[in-house]
């Protein structure tokens, strides 16, 4: 489609938020599925809530989510004389006025309309003066804003490519605020021009930008410009159905990224919310995913963020991903927990692809390679309390563990299957289960009571570090915890 122009432009008053970035990579998608242009702006106009700091967070979680923009990223603080430019070319063209109603004035017709059970929308008090008289009052310095004139009749209407068509009555709407009193643009001037300053040929939003889609339109007819299209995203909600929170748990997406959770398996998520992609699998590359994503399947209907859903998509890309891959990534993580070994990088590189490939078959999140694996990396690991309890509890272990271990030790080779021969010859000399050896030595060897198979950790341990940790006799002596 030639001429898309998308945006995406949040508000650096927080965290890009899971919403966000769904809205941005919708955008992302669409442009690049369209062989169009996708441009970043930054609503900075908030001066109280804004930070550069924030701008700097939401920069960091777009390029963590591989969404490159091909324009910006444009501020809106640096365009305050444009807004103020076509504020005054309204009230030059009588299509806006200045209202000096005050604060406590405003509250107080909303609370009488709030006590009569009606619904509140600004009386038009000031639209009546002469343009003398606001004049006049402005220049006395009365503090005040600058509103938009609108029609009292006739219906604004738009066809969104999600939700069809959608009317609303223009003595519905009110005279909206365009300026503050402190002379800072609001939303929707500034969106406005924005938008048609960047030519922006379609909005994709969310659908809680519904109930201002009427304004905006508005205004683009004052400004005898042409509309864009709009196509408005469902919400997205908490597993109780109501719209996602933090008291769902984490909302940013730079959490997410610091929790262990990759950028593709995340992306690949947040396109399934709200939109059906054409094939049955939901396992889509970005490049399946900008192949097959269009608005005409986004669906109408909120969608509801599933943690569990989201893990298992990562957990199967981690799967999936060859150890090269996987490889920069688990090294941040072992650096961060003080694991890595500059070995790792060297001379135990081949050990290292062998080691992930081993473990990335059961964990959900590269930061389980460092809490699950820890004891794989370094031999300071403690066992976990499930494991003592269920797998170590039995007294003939104490016995068995070390000749199991000198056992292993008279073996000249240390593969799968001389490892599994030898500690299943030794269960049946002993007349003992070889599951209890097996799981034994499996927390020994790694502290957890699941764990790969206990033969591929021997042979990933190798012969020295398995030896060592089954002939250790220390977790005998260690005392049980309160309750146990």
């Amino acid at each position: 489609m030639p001429g898309v122009r998308v945006r995406f432009a949040p508000s650096p008053s927080g965290s890009l938020h899971v919403g966000g970035a769904r809205t941005a990579l919708f955008n992302w998608l669409f442009a690049r599925g369209q062989g169009g242009r996708f441009i970043l702006r930054i609503e900075d106009t908030d001066r109280e809530r804004s930070s550069p700091e924030m701008v700097e967070d939401i920069l960091g979680a777009l390029q963590w989510l591989g969404l490159d923009w091909d324009e910006g990223p444009f501020l809106q603080s640096e365009r305050l004389d444009r807004y103020r430019q076509v504020a005054d070319q309204l009230l030059s063209a009588n299509k806006a006025y200045r209202c000096s109603c005050s604060t406590a004035e405003l509250a107080a017709k909303r609370q009488a309309a709030s006590a009569s059970g009606k619904p509140w929308k600004y009386d038009g008090t000031c639209c009546g003066l002469s343009s003398d008289r606001s004049a006049e009052r402005h220049a006395r310095g009365l503090p005040g804003v600058v509103r938009f004139k609108g029609p009292r009749d006739g219906e604004v209407a738009f066809e969104d490519r999600i939700f069809g068509r959608i009317v609303h009555q223009a003595k519905q709407i009110e005279d909206f605020v365009l300026v503050r009193s402190d002379g800072m643009p609001t939303y929707h001037l500034g969106v406005v021009l924005d938008d048609l300053d960047m030519k922006i040929s379609h909005v994709i939003r969310g659908a809680d930008h519904i109930s201002n889609t009427p304004k905006q339109i508005l205004l683009y007819r004052a400004l005898e410009q042409p509309v864009p299209v709009f196509a408005h995203l469902p919400l997205i909600l908490g597993p109780d159905r109501t719209r996602l929170s933090k008291r769902h748990g984490a909302t940013a997406v730079n959490t997410y990224r610091d929790q262990g959770y990759l950028p593709s398996p995340f992306c690949n998520f947040l396109a399934l919310l709200g939109w059906s992609p054409k094939s049955e699998v939901e396992s889509l590359s970005t490049d399946e995913l900008i192949h097959q994503f269009s608005l005409k399947g986004v669906n109408k209907s909120n969608a509801v963020f599933d943690l569990e859903k989201l893990s298992w998509f990562n957990s199967r890309y981690l799967r999936n991903a060859p150890a090269e891959r996987l490889f920069p990534l688990i090294k941040v993580e072992l650096d961060s927990e003080g694991l890595w070994n500059d070995e790792f990088d060297s001379s135990g590189r081949a050990w290292m692809m062998k080691v992930i490939d081993l473990l990335k078959q059961r964990v959900r999140m590269v930061s389980d390679f460092a809490t699950q694996g820890r004891a794989f990396f370094t031999d300071d690991f403690a066992i976990e309390d499930k494991a003592r309890r269920k797998f170590l509890k039995s007294e003939v272990l104490t016995v068995l563990m070390p000749e199991l271990a000198a056992r292993l030790e008279s073996l000249t080779a240390f593969g799968l299957e001389e490892t599994e021969s030898a500690l299943r010859t030794f269960a049946a000399e002993k007349e003992v289960k070889a599951g209890l050896l097996i799981n034994a030595a499996r927390a020994l060897l790694t502290g957890k009571a699941v764990a790969p198979g206990i033969f591929e950790v021997m042979a990933a341990l190798g012969q020295e570090r398995t030896v060592a940790r089954l002939s250790d006799t220390s977790w005998m002596e260690d005392e049980p915890r309160a309750g146990e």
